[in-house]
């Protein structure tokens, strides 16, 4: 296998690509799959390669999605495209009460190998119905598997096993994503859905973090490097089934937990997987573990209030400090840092190259 750096985007077109190439049951269905910008790019070509194998669809995701789990229960693999996750409320009907209970209420005799790539996150004014990050919402419901991969190479692995695997898996991509580049591997190859990546190594806290979160996670963890801060950054890459030993091993060794998610604080992920720690090594915390997630009220349209609405780097490196009872002084250094590194960034497009809406 040869390297090279590709985009995230891309990493999902290729895993969509070689399934589709090796296994003529898979195909792909969704609302503007076809459009000219491909859905971010990810379906780019496929269209043209695969007849009568990339489909777009009418708008009717419910009947759509019980189209598509029919289809798996017949030998199929659909792989459903959803430009935005608050389009899959319309469907929650047929996730939750079909595709996410034939495996359990016929004794593994049938399954619905299907997969459902849903896309969140911010930028260009989307607002409250089409900003949402309902992550929590599917990992609460037994017998779906939830992942949001945070790098290139994760989501071309992780999408590849999603497509084979046997149970149905939402794929979460958070649209500011898509651009980011990485190390990735041509041809074949898989990542598994159950484990978490120790991205950084570090001694002082652990930062465990889903998604986009995981990469203001990195840049905390750079600007807390210079004040002598070292950070584990653990990207949780499978909300479910949780790896709950390799976060508890983590805090065991730094003896503190922050969590960042995208979603909203209250009833959210991050309170899951802090709940999980404290139930298992309580015993091992220094201090009462912390979450950084979004407030809980309706994502804003407006510019201004988006900027105060995201968390951001700089809010977990904040955060961080007042967890390791770090100084006044040292406070002031962080904001200093921060000017410098985030001087003229707009907070409504992660950098200068990045394209959206779709």
């Amino acid at each position: 296998m040869t390297e090279r750096k590709i985009s995230y985007a891309e990493a999902i077109r290729e895993a969509t690509d070689i399934m589709m190439a090796r296994d003529p049951s898979v195909f792909v269905i969704g609302e503007g799959v076809p459009d000219p910008k491909k859905i971010f790019g990810t379906t780019s070509g496929l269209i043209e390669k695969y007849k009568g194998r990339v489909l777009d669809m009418p708008l009717s995701e419910n009947g759509m999605t019980g189209i598509c789990v029919g289809a798996a229960l017949t030998g199929m693999r659909p792989v459903m495209v959803h430009q935005r996750v608050d389009f899959g409320l319309l469907a929650m009907d047929q996730i939750a009460n079909s595709a996410a209970k034939w495996n359990y209420m016929f004794d593994g005799k049938r399954s619905v190998p299907m997969v459902i790539r849903f896309i969140i996150g911010r930028g260009w004014g989307q607002g409250p119905q089409h900003s949402q990050s309902l992550q929590a919402l599917f990992a609460h419901i037994p017998g779906l598997k939830v992942v949001m991969p945070s790098t290139p190479y994760d989501a071309k692995g992780m999408l590849i096993s999603a497509i084979e695997d046997n149970n149905p898996v939402i794929f979460i991509e958070h649209r500011w994503l898509h651009y980011i580049k990485d190390d990735v591997p041509e041809g074949y190859y898989t990542v598994p859905l159950e484990k978490c990546r120790v991205i950084r190594e570090g001694k002082d806290i652990t930062i465990a973090a889903t998604s986009y979160m995981t990469i203001e996670s990195i840049k905390a963890s750079e600007m807390l490097m210079e004040l002598g801060i070292s950070v584990e950054v653990v990207d949780i890459r499978t909300l479910k089934p949780l790896d709950e030993e390799t976060i508890i091993s983590s805090v065991k060794k730094t003896k503190n937990l922050l969590v960042c998610d995208s979603g909203w604080k209250f009833g959210g992920f991050a309170g899951e997987v802090i709940a999980t720690v404290v139930e298992k090594a309580f015993d091992q915390l220094s201090s009462a573990p912390q979450r950084i997630a979004s407030p809980d009220f309706p994502t804003p349209s407006s510019r201004a209030l988006a900027d105060a609405y995201y968390p951001l780097s700089t809010d977990i490196a904040n955060k961080v400090l007042a967890m390791l009872g770090r100084s006044k002084q040292d406070l002031e250094k962080l904001e200093g840092i921060a000017k410098i590194r985030f001087r003229g960034v707009s907070l409504d497009q992660p950098d200068a190259s990045f394209e959206g809406p779709f």
